[in-house]
């Protein structure tokens, strides 16, 4: 039980990291709508950090159902 909790606690703090990195949408336009760049794809580091904020998003969600099932 112990070990699934302080695998938890790394996981959010990767994923927080994971989120926290990503600048997309930069400035107060994106957040009205303001931001006119169209669609575009992401690359690189972008694409990584996208696909890690959704593989540790899921973990944490998995790792918390296992939690619940044991306690």
């Amino acid at each position: 039980m112990k070990v699934i909790a302080a695998i938890q606690v790394v996981v959010s703090i990767l994923l927080i990291i994971s989120i926290l990195l990503q600048n997309r949408g930069s400035g107060l336009g994106g957040a009205f709508g303001g931001d006119f760049g169209g669609y575009y794809t992401k690359r690189g580091m972008e694409k990584f950090l996208f696909y890690a904020s959704v593989s540790l998003g899921v973990l944490f969600m998995v790792l918390a159902v296992i939690s619940m099932m044991l306690a």
